[in-house]
């Protein structure tokens, strides 16, 4: 379990956080809480922290539209995309996000497979 602390909002409603390891997380508030998100658009790497927030459940991508649910990180736009999403604990009195453990690194044969199988 990787924690990341949802600080950083500075009176935004959406800002970007980044784990220890370097990876980064869009963070919602929405209804009071917060959801948290990759920090990109599976489509074409946009940035989700300037998206819009649409009935405080979907995020738009700002570059392409795409269209994400924010819980379930489901694309409405085309479902071969989906959104990371990950829980929002409370530790010691600090929101933060389980954002899980990093994806261990890919050789490049695994690379360039994943490339040819349209994963990557």
């Amino acid at each position: 379990m990787t924690l990341v602390p949802l600080d950083g909002a500075d009176g935004r409603d959406t800002w970007v956080v980044r784990s220890a390891d370097g990876r980064s997380f869009a963070v919602f508030r929405v209804d009071g809480g917060f959801r948290v998100t990759d920090a990109v658009c599976p489509h074409n790497r946009g940035p989700l922290d300037q998206g819009w927030l649409r009935d405080g459940r979907v995020v738009v991508c700002p570059w392409h539209w795409y269209r994400f649910d924010l819980d379930t990180g489901e694309c409405e736009t085309a479902p071969q995309h989906r959104l990371g999403t990950y829980p929002v604990v409370v530790r010691d009195g600090v929101a933060c996000a389980d954002v899980g453990e990093p994806a261990a690194e890919l050789s490049w044969a695994e690379r360039l497979r994943a490339h040819a199988r349209g994963e990557g």
